[in-house]
């Protein structure tokens, strides 16, 4: 796709403001003006009316759905760039049907890590509670740490980000024990740590559970009321992976009735949250605003391969095609 008047392409839901500056979109100079958009919006009609005028769109993770209802409403739509080789809110076979090319970027499962960690660790020292008492003039320390070495740190699920996260609890001197529903005692070994025998083994033997399945069928509404009822009543729920995954009414029910210690989370069933939504309010839980994959090294990666997924559209060769 060459020559004609130059096309438009839109970032939308650039929080932060950083989508023209973390990557190099000089190449595209004279070709496409780049739109950044740092407003979220979930109403069809606001972003059929925002999207009408853009050719391209550049669309962070799963934040925004494009179901077929909105594909068929953006005719002038022809490339929609989504980061990760994955995402599950887009209408593939409507993109197709309305000729749109949907393409994706490299993804590092390395933040997420990170973020687990800092979400466990928060817990686990009280952190917000102590840092905010401290800076507030409140009580000397007011809270007891739970201990990391010789306590058991649950997994459930053992991939790319569930074995990177085994390999620091071991570090840290943890038990490690994993389990999934199609996790083999082979995989366990291969990463080092147990197989657990089943999810509720794993529940009600944990000190820390912490989520790092994909969503699906098997997967969706996995850790319900039941299943928070056979945790500790001093274990920790830590879920950087899927909201859909954790039963949202039910831990709220067992953060305000204090059947486990406390929760990290870091998605939620809406982003961003309301500002009058139950989760901002609830106690014993660290909160953060689905942070997993926001760091600038993968940022650079996203916007700087959707760079080259524009390049290679116009250029008539399109690269890392989802569908």
């Amino acid at each position: 796709m060459t020559g004609g008047p130059q096309l438009r392409c839109a970032l939308i839901d650039d929080f932060q403001g950083v989508g023209t500056t973390v990557a190099d979109w000089a190449p595209l100079a004279g070709r496409v003006e780049v739109v950044s958009f740092p407003e979220h919006t979930d109403d069809e009609d606001e972003l059929a009316a925002r999207l009408a005028d853009f050719d391209i769109v550049v669309t962070l993770r799963e934040r925004v759905p494009f179901p077929g209802s909105l594909l068929d409403r953006l005719p002038r739509l022809r490339l929609l760039v989504a980061s990760g080789m994955r995402n599950s809110v887009i209408d593939h076979a409507a993109a197709a049907r309305n000729g749109v090319t949907v393409c994706g970027t490299a993804s590092s499962s390395t933040p997420p890590v990170e973020l687990t960690w800092a979400l466990l660790l928060g817990l686990a020292r009280g952190l917000v509670q102590e840092s905010t008492a401290l800076r507030d003039g409140g009580p000397w320390q007011q809270t007891v740490g739970a201990d990391l070495h010789g306590r058991r740190l649950g997994l459930l699920g053992l991939g790319k980000i569930g074995s990177k996260v085994a390999q620091v609890g071991l570090a840290f001197g943890m038990d490690v024990v994993a389990w999934s529903g199609n996790l083999t005692k082979e995989r366990a070994d291969e990463v080092g740590v147990a197989l657990a025998p089943s999810k509720e083994e794993l529940l009600a033997s944990s000190d820390f559970v912490s989520v790092h399945l994909a969503l699906g069928d098997r997967s969706r509404g996995l850790i319900g009321a039941a299943e928070l009822e056979l945790m500790r009543p001093t274990a920790y729920l830590v879920n950087t992976s899927r909201a859909a995954i954790v039963d949202q009414d039910a831990l709220l029910a067992a953060l305000h009735a204090g059947r486990i210690a406390g929760a990290g989370i870091d998605v939620f069933d809406v982003e961003p949250l309301p500002a009058d939504h139950p989760m901002r309010t609830a106690p014993r839980l660290l909160a953060t605003p689905h942070l997993g994959y926001v760091t600038r090294a993968n940022y650079a990666t996203y916007y700087g391969e959707a760079v080259e997924d524009v390049i290679a559209f116009l250029d008539g060769s399109p690269v890392r095609l989802l569908g």
